[in-house]
This record gives C-alpha cells, sequence and structure tokens, in this order.
C-alpha cells in the first residue's frame, strides 16, 4: 500500500475474521470520531456515543437511511431510538450485534475504535461492512490497523512484523517464537544495545573534547560496552537460520525402493490415513503432499512413487518426479527394507550417490526382526547417529537388540558411507515404535543446533536480518580502527550503525521499507 496516500485519522473499516459461513464474524472500525460515525447505523445512538472505553454495547446495526446521515445523538423522523428499533418502521434491522468500544489511546492503533461482533453469515457480515462504507468510512488497505499502531506509537516495527507471523504460524512452536516478539522481547533487545552504543559514543566526545594526548587516536577509549554490542548483535544474527525454519518451514521428501514402507511412515508422521498402502509393488504411482509438525518446526512432507526400473509410462513419471522433488528437498528421508541387509544401502548408492542433500537413512520395518524384550523401549539408543560424530556413534550402539546387535552394526557401517548421511534411525512404520526418534533426528539435522530458547530475543525477518548485518559491519569497523584514524571515524561508524537498528524498529525508516512490510498484511490486521 502507499503508505503517503490516505489521512491516518481518516475513519477506516474492514472484516477481520475470513468472509465465509462461521458462528461470528468480526468488522472492525478505527479513526477519528469512528464510534460517533458507528453510531449512525446502530440501534442505541446514544448508548454507543456514551460508552466508556474497553466496554461492550448491546444493539443491532440497522440499514442506514437518508444517505445514513441520521443524527448520532438518536434525534431525527428516521432514526432509531434507543431501545427497540421495531418502534421505528424505517430503521430496517440487519443483525443483532455487541459493540466493543476502544478509547484512545488506549486501543490496538492508538485511536478510537470499536470492533462488531456479528453473526457470522457470509450476506450479514457484508452488508454490515456496505453499510459502514456508505455511512462515510473507507475500507482499510492490507496492514492499516498495524500500521497506525506503528505510527502512533504503540508498536514499533518488530512488534507490527510479530503479527504478521503470528497469523501466518503453523504451529504452536512458531506462533510462541513470534509471540515472544510481539511481547516486545526483541524491540528490549535493540534497546540494549542501542543504549550500550549510546554510551560509548558519550566516552569518546569525552575524548575529544577533552584529550590527554594533542592527537586523539581510534583505540584511545575503552571498548568494552562496544565489544559487548558486538557479541550481542552476532547472537542475534545466529539467531536467523532457526526462526526462518519455523516460519516457513523445511520440505522432506520421502524416498526409496518400491515397498520400503514410505507410505505406511506417510501416514504414521501424519497420524492419518492419507497414503494408500498396499504390498503390491508400484502402488504410489505420483506424490503426495500434507504439512507436518517436526516437534514444532513446521515441514511440508512429500510421499513418492518408489524407485524402480519400470515399463509403465505413469509409474516411470512418478520415478523421474521423486528424483526432481528430492533436487529442492532440505532434508531426504531414504527408507529401506532392513531384511534386506546391506544390499538396501548398495541399492540407495545408485540413488544418493552425489547428491548434496542432507539423508537420514531409515532402517524401516524393525518390527519383523527377532529382539529381546528390552529393544522396543530402548530403540532410541540405535537411533540419530550424526555420520562425522564418532563420539555419538559410541554413545548410540544399539546394544539393546540382543542377538541382532551385531547385524544393526554391520548395517549401520554399511549406510555410514553414503554421502551427504545425517542420521541413522531404526523405525517401524507399522508400529510406530521408532518414529518420535526419527522426528528428532530431523529437527537436530535442520536446526544444526541453532534453535533458540523458548523467551529468547531472535530475529523475525530477513529485513531485521539484513540491518543487524549492517549494524555488525560497522561497530567491527568502529572496533578495528587503529593508531593513524581518528576518533571521529569510530563515530561515524557507530552512528551508522545506531542508524541501522534504528531502522530495524521503525526510528529511522524510509517510506518504502514501510510499504514492504505492511503491504503483506491481510486486510483487517
Amino acid at each position: 500500500m502507499d503508505n503517503t496516500g490516505y489521512t491516518p485519522e481518516e475513519p477506516i473499516a474492514a472484516v477481520a475474521t475470513a468472509l465465509a459461513p462461521a458462528a461470528l464474524g468480526i468488522i472492525r472500525v478505527s479513526g477519528k470520531n469512528s464510534i460517533q460515525l458507528l453510531s449512525k447505523i446502530f440501534s442505541r445512538p446514544k448508548a454507543l456515543n456514551q460508552a466508556a472505553g474497553n466496554t461492550i454495547v448491546y444493539g443491532w446495526i440497522v440499514e442506514p437511511t437518508d444517505n445514513g446521515m441520521k443524527d448520532p445523538n438518536g434525534g431525527g423522523q428516521n432514526a432509531p431510538r434507543d431501545g427497540d428499533c421495531s418502534q421505528d418502521q424505517k430503521a430496517v434491522r440487519i443483525d443483532e450485534v455487541l459493540v466493543s468500544v476502544f478509547r484512545a489511546p488506549k486501543s490496538f492503533t492508538g485511536e478510537e475504535m470499536a470492533e462488531i461482533s456479528c453473526h457470522g453469515g457470509t450476506a450479514v457480515v457484508t452488508k454490515i461492512f456496505n453499510a459502514l462504507l456508505q455511512i462515510g468510512f473507507r475500507q482499510a488497505e492490507r496492514g492499516e490497523f498495524t500500521f497506525r499502531a506503528y505510527i502512533n506509537g504503540k508498536a514499533d516495527l518488530t512488534k507490527a512484523e510479530a503479527v504478521r507471523e503470528i497469523i501466518e504460524s503453523r504451529t504452536n512452536a512458531s506462533s510462541q517464537k513470534a509471540a515472544g516478539r510481539l511481547a516486545g522481547n526483541l524491540s528490549e533487545r535493540i534497546a540494549a544495545i542501542q543504549k550500550s552504543l549510546v554510551d560509548t559514543l558519550a566516552q569518546i566526545e569525552v575524548e575529544i573534547e577533552y584529550p590527554e594526548d594533542e592527537e586523539t587516536i581510534a583505540d584511545s577509549y575503552d571498548q568494552t560496552k562496544l565489544l559487548e554490542a558486538i557479541a550481542s548483535l552476532e547472537t542475534l544474527a545466529s539467531t536467523w537460520k532457526s526462526e526462518k525454519l519455523y516460519q516457513e518451514g523445511a520440505r522432506l521428501v520421502l524416498c526409496g525402493k518400491t515397498n520400503a514402507g514410505k507410505s505406511s511412515l506417510f501416514n504414521s508422521l501424519l497420524k492419518e490415513e492419507r497414503s494408500i498402502v498396499s504390498d503390491v509393488e508400484g502402488t504410489t504411482r505420483d506424490w503426495i503432499e500434507s504439512w507436518i509438525s517436526l516437534d514444532g518446526i513446521p515441514a511440508r512432507l512429500f510421499d513418492t512413487a518408489g524407485l524402480r526400473q519400470t515399463s509403465d509410462e505413469i509409474e516411470a513419471r512418478g520415478v523421474q518426479s521423486a528424483k526432481e522433488l528430492s533436487d529442492d528437498a532440505d532434508l531426504l528421508f531414504y527408507l529401506a527394507d532392513i531384511t534386506q541387509g546391506a544390499a538396501a544401502v548398495t541399492e540407495a548408492m545408485d540413488f544418493l550417490s552425489g547428491r548434496t542433500e542432507s539423508v537420514i537413512f531409515v532402517w524401516n520395518k524393525i518390527d519383523k526382526l527377532e529382539t529381546d524384550h528390552n529393544a522396543g523401549q530402548n530403540n532410541e539408543a540405535a537411533q540419530g547417529q550424526n555420520a562425522g560424530d564418532e563420539n555419538s556413534s559410541q554413545a548410540q550402539d544399539p546394544a539393546a537388540f540382543g542377538a541382532n546387535q551385531k547385524l544393526l552394526q554391520d548395517l549401520k557401517a554399511a549406510a555410514a558411507k553414503i554421502p551427504s548421511l545425517a542420521a541413522q534411525v531404526f523405525v517401524s512404520a507399522k508400529d510406530g515404535s521408532g518414529v518420535k526418534d526419527l522426528v528428532a533426528a530431523a529437527k537436530n539435522v535442520l536446526l544444526k543446533g541453532a534453535d533458540t530458547e523458548r523467551g529468547q530475543a531472535g530475529l523475525g525477518s530477513e529485513r531485521q536480518k539484513r540491518l543487524v548485518e549492517q549494524a555488525l559491519e560497522s561497530l567491527r569497523h568502529a572496533a578495528g580502527l587503529q593508531k593513524g584514524y581518528s576518533l571521529d571515524a569510530a563515530v561515524q561508524d557507530i552512528e551508522d550503525a545506531l542508524d541501522f537498528l534504528g531502522e530495524l524498529t521503525g526510528r529511522v525508516t524510509a517510506d518504502d521499507i514501510l510499504d514492504s512490510v505492511f503491504s503483506h498484511f491481510c486486510v483487517g490486521k
């Protein structure tokens, strides 16, 4: 949207809920005198106009009459009087509603606001919204409510972006991370860094004004707070990898030979019967997909056709699709039938050799092996081995598998030669054993130890990451200045860093940046 193309206080309205049949619908209004304007189509105008902030008023929304120019205090020949609007035959009722009243500045936008809660039929919601437009409200642009919250000082840009993150989040974990930014944990972190930099600038100014030597040089001041700011920004920059994963999700592709159990594992991960399972080879001829949660990480999971040579043209296309999907995967789950032994690894090599995607080799059908009574409860000892971690290999030997211990160790040794191998997991897609281990291994591979703790501030957008990196570059340059440079050079670098951080929160922001942030919101937010 063009943030300079409208008057901020202009009364706006938008449908804030999905325009689909539902129990309730919500229409939001905001702007100067928006409650008085709304009272023109409310059955109890006096009660609405006199309502205090953070209260709810019951009444009816009625159709506008006389071009919507009824007396907001309830007077006039065509106006419904306080009470039952049936007393005025010209006041045609649209719907029975509750109006939540918010008075400035104690509202989401910082302006006068109201939210109309009506029945959720698409016809009635649309009719109320059109009535609002008829009496003088303008349809809100995308993100305009949140934009007004920003320009009125109710939220900075990190909080504004967090609103969109919450709306688009696919898992509880991703929404909780966004909620932390909405609550201000990132803003507070940035403010603390800015304070350290301002303190450093103040110290440098003293050095410039009252130098101990005639020549002020760049390394003549205490850099403690400057170095602390650099360390804090480096930590923040490192959070983007995991935060992006929680926001955008990962692409996981199930691949392997026919009858390896891909469809069974697909259903097990989804916890529902989505993919057809059959002992007949080539049952899955095309890929299907669904979103799942990997312990909080949203993931787009693909079940693909079994890899084999076939004369069936349709199945051959499915095999080709499996290869193409694998090319774009963040992580491959290669399934192998454990009863096939080391031969399964040899077959896998034909497909996995030369690939750069991380691979978790999934030994399926572990239930078909004869194990002792402790095998099931100790399966975690056999999974999650990082291919390049010798210590984890020793710690995760599947000793619990009794008579099959040597077999499993031999299989692991054979699969360890697979390029891009990230982990090996033993599962039974049939009974679900080991599936939790697979989820844990996948999460560990995707995050690679970069997960942020609950409550820890993290970056919420590419824009934020870019500005943090630019601030870091300026501060590192300032910290690296040595003799031969004046203190003014360090001052310039630190001021540049403060400008980048100011742009991150919105204190220093160009109109094109605002347009980029708010144009991706839905209408009504």
